[in-house]
């Protein structure tokens, strides 16, 4: 086997997961994945994962092979790619995407799939997670960020600008308690997600008049969800106050289902990216999948006002 083979090899095997998933993927016995491996780490002097029949967990050695493995063998196919005549230049080659759940499945999902039918020779992995997951770690070429990254190592491009919004249903807004600076909020039935232990969520806001002079308010309420719907849902049921995106209640403020408050001030931004490693030579498929985002996502949500 080439080494370029065995490069191959193990990107399969890591985003497998486990020794039997990738015999079952290829094919082969497991006791055939398990010699390729061996003779791999052998060849390269290293032991490159420690693993059982259900599980495989990458050393730092196997976490470098992977990660610089997969940009060479990008490089290889972007390089082929470019060898051809204009006539197979079509955008070709394996796609994997990370989003979280709600904006993935409502936003992501279709551009993803109007990008694929335009391009039938991507190979396309869209995994949604409650949390971002790290690019290189999981074998990720894009993923859709809410902020720009702090590692530098990684690339990013907005694709939307966002921010929260402080809004409830007609009904509540008729009863609710007075409500004129972000403090008042302590005396309101708050619908918070919870997407840890916390005791109480933390709302920022900044003036309106003012960008960046910050006021943040510890939170708390009856109802809360660890699922963004499920509190979108309650607030349109009058339950009590929520702070959301833009980009998933500007349909519900637009139909007067929900409206904003606090007109003097606004939460803070929440602006989404798509971010990818830094690489000498991006490939083709990338590029263009991101230019297909800003340009598709625009016609999908209306500006801020």
């Amino acid at each position: 086997m080439s080494p370029l083979d065995d490069l191959a090899f193990f990107q399969q095997l890591a985003r497998a997961g486990s020794l039997t998933a990738t015999a079952r993927e290829l094919g082969l016995s497991l006791s055939a994945v398990s010699k390729r491996l061996k003779q791999l780490e052998a060849r390269l002097g290293v032991v490159l994962a420690a693993r059982t029949t259900r599980r495989l967990t990458l050393t730092a050695e196997g976490e470098r092979y992977l990660s610089r493995g997969a940009l060479i063998l990008d490089e290889l196919n972007e390089l082929e790619n470019d060898l051809g005549d204009t006539a197979s230049q079509a955008l070709g080659g394996r796609l994997r995407v990370n989003a979280t759940f709600g904006f993935g499945r409502r936003h992501v999902a279709p551009l993803l799939s109007a990008f694929c039918r335009a391009h039938p020779g991507i190979d396309s992995w869209l995994e949604l997670t409650n949390f971002p997951l790290n690019l290189s770690d999981h074998g990720f070429d894009v993923g859709i960020r809410i902020g720009e990254p702090p590692d530098s190592r990684l690339v990013a491009r907005r694709l939307l600008a966002n921010r929260r919004v402080l809004c409830a249903s007609p009904a509540y807004i008729a009863a609710m308690p007075a409500l004129e600076v972000p403090a008042d909020l302590t005396e309101h039935r708050c619908l918070v997600i919870r997407e840890n232990d916390s005791d109480f969520p933390l709302w920022r806001f900044e003036r309106c008049d003012a960008p960046g002079s910050g006021q943040s308010v510890k939170v708390s309420g009856r109802l809360a969800s660890n699922d963004g719907e499920v509190i979108t849902r309650l607030a349109l049921d009058g339950h009590g106050v929520m702070l959301r995106s833009w980009w998933d209640v500007n349909e519900h403020l637009a139909s007067g289902a929900l409206l904003p408050l606090l007109p003097g001030w606004q939460g803070v931004r929440a602006d989404f990216y798509a971010v990818f490693e830094h690489r000498r030579h991006l490939p083709r498929r990338i590029s263009a999948f991101i230019d297909y985002l800003q340009q598709g996502m625009a016609g999908r949500i209306p500006p801020l006002p």
